[in-house]
C-alpha cells in the first residue's frame, strides 16, 4: 500500500518575490496525515491560511494564484510541482511575506530543500483519483485531457510562432527520477517585448537573466543559453505538474495538453472533479490489478480509431494500458 507523506523537519527558502523584486521567504512544515497542503502567511495577524485547491484558484492569466479572505499568493505552481514529484500530501508553506521565492525561475530549488529536510511516509494510505473515463476541456485551439492510465503520465505540446520555440512535444511518466532529471530545472521563459508592459502594471519587477530564460525577436538573450534544446515545453511540463495539485488528490491518469496554459489546465481540473462518474478513489495496495484500467472495448477504439474528439491535434493515441509506474 502506498501511504501518504510529510517532510521529516522545516526547511526554509530565501529568495525575491518575481513581481515585487523584495526579499521573499519560504518555510516548508511538516503536517499531519490527512491535512493537504495548505499556504499560511505567518506575518499576518491570526497567520490565516489558504487551502491548494481548485476553488481557491483566482488567477491564471501569467501564473496560477491562489486566495482566500486574508491574501492571495502568486506563481505557486513551481514550488507545488516539486511537491506532485516528490508525492507530498501533507505540507504546510509558511510565507513570511506576499510572494514565494522565484529561485532561478524553475522547481530546483524547492526540491533540492524538501529533499534536504527527508521524506518520511505516514500511518494513512495514499487516496488516488484513479481516471475510468476520458474528460476533455477545450477552449478555441487549445485543448487537455485525460484518460485512464496506471500512473501518471503527461504530454505536452506548445507551438509559438518564434524561431527558438516553435513546435515541441514530450511525453512523460511522472516519479521522482524524470522530474529531477527532465523537468526540476527547466526554468520559466518570457518575451523581452513584455517587460515593459508588465513593470507598467507593477509586475515581474523582479525578473531578470538570473531567473527565467528571456527572448528577443529571434533568439534567447541569456548568454549561458538554454538548459535542455526543448526547454520551453520541459517548463510547460513542469507547470502543468503543479496546477495538478489544485485537485486536492494524487491522480492516476494520462493527462494530454495541447497549448494549454494555467488557464485551460484550471479548467480540466474543474473538470475532473465535477465528473465524479468518470474516477474512483482509489488506495493503491487495497484493489487487485484486475481492478485497474477498466477501460471497455468500446472507449479504447474509439479513441485509438480516431473517431473520439480525444483523438487531437497533438497525434498521440492516448494509452490504455496496464503499464505505467505506479506510485
Amino acid at each position: 500500500m502506498f501511504l501518504q507523506r510529510t517532510i521529516r523537519k522545516p526547511v526554509r527558502i530565501d529568495g525575491i518575490g518575481l513581481h515585487t523584486g523584495a526579499p521573499a521567504s519560504l518555510t516548508f512544515r511538516p503536517a499531519p496525515a490527512n491535512t493537504g497542503i495548505y499556504v499560511v502567511r505567518s506575518d499576518l495577524p491570526g497567520a490565516p491560511h489558504i487551502h491548494v485547491s481548485a476553488e481557491h484558484v483566482r488567477a491564471t492569466q501569467l501564473a496560477t494564484v491562489l486566495g482566500g479572505a486574508a491574501f492571495s499568493v502568486s506563481t505557486v505552481e513551481h514550488c507545488l510541482s516539486s511537491l506532485a514529484a516528490l508525492r507530498i500530501d501533507n505540507l504546510l508553506i509558511e510565507l513570511s511575506g506576499p510572494e514565494i521565492p522565484i529561485g532561478d525561475g524553475s522547481a530546483a530549488v524547492f526540491m533540492e530543500g524538501l529533499l534536504a529536510a527527508g521524506l518520511i511516509d505516514q500511518d494513512e494510505p495514499r487516496k488516488y483519483a484513479y481516471i475510468t473515463q476520458p474528460i476533455f476541456y477545450g477552449d478555441g485551439d487549445k485543448h487537455a485531457y485525460v484518460v485512464p492510465y496506471n500512473g501518471l503520465r503527461i504530454t505536452v505540446t506548445i507551438d509559438f510562432a518564434h524561431p527558438s520555440i516553435g513546435r515541441q512535444q514530450l511525453d512523460l511518466d511522472i516519479n521522482e527520477t524524470t522530474f529531477a532529471r527532465d523537468l526540476a530545472r527547466a526554468r520559466t521563459f518570457g518575451f523581452l517585448k513584455d517587460v515593459e508592459a508588465m513593470r507598467a502594471k507593477g509586475l515581474a519587477r523582479g525578473g531578470s537573466l538570473e531567473n527565467a530564460v528571456v527572448l528577443d525577436h529571434d533568439s534567447v538573450i541569456n548568454p549561458e543559453g538554454l538548459r535542455f534544446a526543448d526547454e520551453f515545453v520541459r517548463h510547460k511540463m513542469l507547470d502543468a505538474l503543479g496546477d495538478l495539485v489544485t485537485l486536492g488528490m494524487p491522480l492516476m491518469g494520462h493527462v494530454v495538453l495541447y497549448k494549454a496554459g494555467h488557464d485551460v489546465m484550471n479548467r480540466l481540473v474543474r473538470k475532473i472533479l465535477e465528473s465524479s462518474d468518470a474516477y474512483r478513489r482509489v488506495e493503491l495496495g487495497a484493489l487487485a490489478p484486475e481492478d485497474l484500467a477498466s477501460t471497455s472495448y468500446n472507449e479504447e477504439f474509439l479513441i485509438a480509431s480516431g473517431n473520439s474528439p480525444f483523438a487531437s491535434a497533438t497525434g498521440l493515441t492516448p494509452t490504455f494500458r496496464n503499464g505505467g509506474n505506479l506510485r
